[in-house]
């Protein structure tokens, strides 16, 4: 039985599903295989990496299949949460605040939904460079289609690849970091569930909405 307060409201709310939590986990898998990949063919001081993969001839036909399955994860997960990430006055606002946001004057800042606005331009730059992974990749991926595309289209592919790369491994870096920052963000994606007390305090709209939703039902 699920614990209630007073007032009828139980002590937890939903953060995730099932469903969720699995697919954002899939994606986090993919981007370590195509990340630790990526980076053994990236530079020969990585290039001891390559021993996970069982060698550099495996870690290079491996590689793009990693990204595959990262990409398609990923945007089964993106396309799930697009309504929540879209940008609206709320997020512009906190953005001008960006100063009570680094201070922690959480109470000075407007009611938040689902997600923040840093949140949420993490999301739209995560499915721009994914986008450009792929498309990127996909000119480089010997033997099956690079031999289709000009060799200097292919070089700076190469190129645009490696920085796309490093961008995403720096936005999952903060993203993580961000996790562990902010308490009970990562049991949201452990558990599914996070307390009201978490919810009103970091995401006050989101919370009033979980309620409106819960009283129609």
């Amino acid at each position: 039985m699920t614990e209630r307060i007073q007032g009828g409201h139980p002590r937890e709310v939903v953060r995730y599903t099932a469903n969720e939590r699995t697919n954002h986990w899939l994606v986090a898998i993919g981007f370590v295989l195509a990340g630790l990949s990526g980076l053994a063919l990236y530079h020969p001081a990585m290039a001891w990496l390559y021993a996970l993969f069982g060698g550099g001839p495996w870690t290079r036909v491996l590689h793009p299949f990693f990204g595959v399955f990262m990409f398609l994860v990923f945007i089964v997960f993106a396309w799930h949460m697009r309504g929540s990430n879209r940008v609206d006055a709320r997020d512009r606002q906190w953005l001008r605040q960006i100063d009570d946001v680094v201070a922690g004057r959480e109470e000075r800042l407007p009611e938040v939904g689902r997600y923040n606005a840093g949140q949420k331009l993490l999301f739209w730059g995560l499915v721009l460079c994914m986008l450009g992974l792929l498309v990127t990749g996909i000119a480089m991926w010997q033997p099956w289609f690079a031999p289709a595309f000009p060799i200097v289209l292919v070089r700076i592919a190469s190129v645009l690849h490696a920085i796309l790369a490093t961008v995403i491994i720096c936005m999952i870096i903060f993203h993580a970091y961000s996790a562990f920052w902010v308490k009970g963000s990562m049991g949201a994606m452990v558990r599914g569930r996070v307390s009201r007390g978490w919810a009103w305090k970091h995401h006050r709209a989101w919370l009033r909405d979980v309620d409106r939703d819960a009283h129609r039902d």
